[in-house]
């Protein structure tokens, strides 16, 4: 514009400076830095796309011009994308398929999936060539989209065009219909896909196979897959194995999972830390401390550098079982390894430490993390404000949650049930409706567990009515009651007195799908014993084991323990004598004297 003869005026040069703030990407000091270039006879503009079409403009008499250069770095929002995309349509020479492919490539990664498509529709109705890869990103943005029937709509559009689909095509959709969880229908298109030779599958193929087997629940399919890969050319890779692996373990089939870790070592595919890792937290959950201790020894010896994460699954086990002094060894031989313990390792030991009552210790490392150059989560929080609760300090506890907005943290879900669970737990139902009208108005939404902790909170303190309120009001919110709910509302209604309505919400589960559980049954069992309907109780004590919920003490216990009340000692000895052959004991002092009292009568 500068060297146009005669100049535009500055009306123009104030339309040029508007498109490039619209672009937020030239600051004024870039524009200053510019025009100094330009004094000096050269200018480097960061959008090579627009200097391109001004030279155009400027040296229409050339014979040929080359391709503009698109500079893709500039976007940063997709509004930069859009921008951009209008000044590729006005370009000429138009830039070729590969470039409008490149920015299409660019909306996906920011997951403007729709915005893609509406570009793509664009590029065909402005007559932009497309070509396999274009298509291919249409189909993957209607996958990502659950979409997957518009996506094989597209594929009818490969052969009009006269394109064979790709691996990358058939990969896209077998993930798509996963995505829609139509597993029988991905099954099917893969194996399809292999009798007809419609294409070779290639890594990622067996991986999005496997990996969608597997988040799908379907474990054992996955892994006889991975054996019939082994048998053909298709081999699959340490990825495709330590999905299977992971989910596996996730499963508890903890033994198949070291089978094929073994069988994957003898045929050349080296474990790697993922794999290690998920085996570990397997082994861990069960308790088989010795098998993880050494498979982290075959770790070293493989020489497969040992990491924050699997140190981590260590810690997390050792706390859970209470084992804190083991769980401290560990970040002892963690920083002798020069691995640094993360927030993950502090609030895990911050949590074991009050799961153990060691509270105070929980709260000195706490404080120490920002001393170590780490700063707490707000799961951190959560752990010591748990631990307060369960050790009987609710005032530490909430004290500590007002502590939370102070540390540059936000509450979420988690936090306010844990500190409702404190309050209700103390009688302080007054403060817990208080708090829980608190969470909505932080726009925080109550889950499931809310609900549950709100009414077991109420039911405690025999506020039964507004339980039955609240349970109104979280279905209207459409947060189902599972059968936990319905736990607390009966035992509520027994400790209450209401036995009929009780037994009546307990005959009403199999209606709503609800099958009741061990608790439950023993609940009912323990309210018909204290009303001395007995032979109703050992009615549904039958019906208890044809369901598949085998009794526990406890529901012989209660058992027991109404009828030594009533001084039918027979009928005691008889369920007592049914406990042993069952291999049951009683499990407290107070369990003991019943069988003291049979024997004794």
């Amino acid at each position: 514009m500068l060297r146009m003869r005669p100049q535009p005026c500055v009306f123009e040069f104030n339309k040029l400076l508007t498109s490039i703030v619209k672009m937020k990407k030239l600051q004024l000091a870039v524009i200053r830095r510019g025009f100094a270039a330009n004094k000096r006879g050269t200018v480097t503009s960061p959008f090579s796309f627009v200097s391109s079409s001004f030279h155009n403009l400027s040296h229409k008499n050339r014979p040929s011009s080359p391709k503009p250069r698109i500079d893709f770095s500039c976007i940063h929002e997709v509004d930069d994308a859009v921008f951009l995309f209008r000044q590729m349509l006005k370009m000429r020479p138009q830039p070729s398929v590969v470039q409008f492919t490149k920015l299409l490539n660019v909306v996906v990664k920011m997951k403007q999936y729709r915005v893609a498509l509406n570009v793509f529709d664009e590029m065909r109705q402005s007559g932009v060539p497309v070509n396999q890869w274009t298509m291919n990103i249409e189909i993957n943005c209607y996958c990502l989209l659950n979409r997957v029937d518009f996506a094989f709509a597209i594929l009818g559009s490969f052969f009009k065009c006269g394109y064979k689909p790709d691996v990358t095509t058939f990969t896209t959709l077998i993930k798509g219909l996963f995505l829609g969880d139509k597993v029988v229908e991905a099954e099917k298109l893969f194996k399809k896909l292999l009798r007809l030779k419609l294409c070779e599958p290639d890594e990622v193929t067996i991986l999005t196979v496997i990996n969608g087997l597997c988040k799908a629940g379907h474990t054992l399919t996955a892994y006889d897959l991975l054996g019939l890969f082994e048998k053909t050319s298709f081999k699959p890779n340490v990825y495709s194995y330590n999905t299977v692996i992971d989910s596996l373990c996730k499963d508890r089939m903890v033994d198949d999972a070291l089978q094929l870790l073994a069988k994957m070592i003898d045929k050349g595919i080296a474990p790697d830390i993922v794999t290690y890792s998920s085996v570990v937290q397997g082994l861990c959950n069960f308790g088989r401390w010795k098998e993880a201790k050494d498979l982290i020894t075959e770790m070293v010896d493989h020489k497969i550098s040992l990491d924050a994460i699997i140190f981590n699954i260590l810690v997390d086990a050792f706390c859970k079982e209470g084992l804190v002094k083991e769980a401290e060894d560990v970040v002892e031989i963690m920083m002798q390894r020069n691995i640094s313990p993360d927030v993950v390792t502090y609030t895990t030991l911050v949590d074991g430490y009050s799961l153990v009552g060691q509270i105070d210790k929980a709260r000195k490392l706490l404080d120490s993390m920002p001393g170590k150059g780490l700063k707490p989560c707000i799961i951190s929080y959560c752990s010591l404000i748990n631990g307060y609760c369960k050790n009987g300090k609710v005032e530490e506890a909430w004290g500590l949650f007002l502590e939370v907005p102070r540390k540059g943290l936000h509450y979420n879900v988690v936090t306010y049930n844990t500190m409702l669970q404190g309050l209700f737990r103390a009688g302080r139902c007054a403060h817990g409706l208080k708090l829980f009208k608190d969470m909505q108005a932080q726009q925080l939404i109550p889950n499931l567990m809310t609900y549950n902790t709100l009414l077991n909170g109420l039911c405690m303190n025999k506020q039964i009515t507004e339980a039955f309120s609240f349970l109104h009001i979280m279905e209207v919110q459409g947060v189902n009651p599972n059968i936990v709910t319905y736990g607390i509302l009966i035992h509520g209604l027994c400790k209450d007195g209401k036995h009929e309505i009780a037994r009546n919400l307990f005959n009403d589960l199999p209606s709503k799908g609800l099958q009741p559980d061990v608790q439950i049954y023993t609940t009912i069992i323990g309210s018909l014993c204290q009303e001395e309907l007995v032979d109703e109780a050992k009615l549904l004590l039958l019906e208890m084991e044809k369901s598949g919920s085998s009794p526990n003490i406890i529901t012989y216990e209660v058992i027991i323990k109404e009828l030594l009340k009533r001084n039918k000692l027979s009928e005691a000895k008889t369920f007592l004598d049914e406990m042993s052959t069952r291999g049951l004991l009683l499990n407290s002092a107070e369990g003991i004297n019943i069988n003291l009292g049979v024997v004794t009568r």
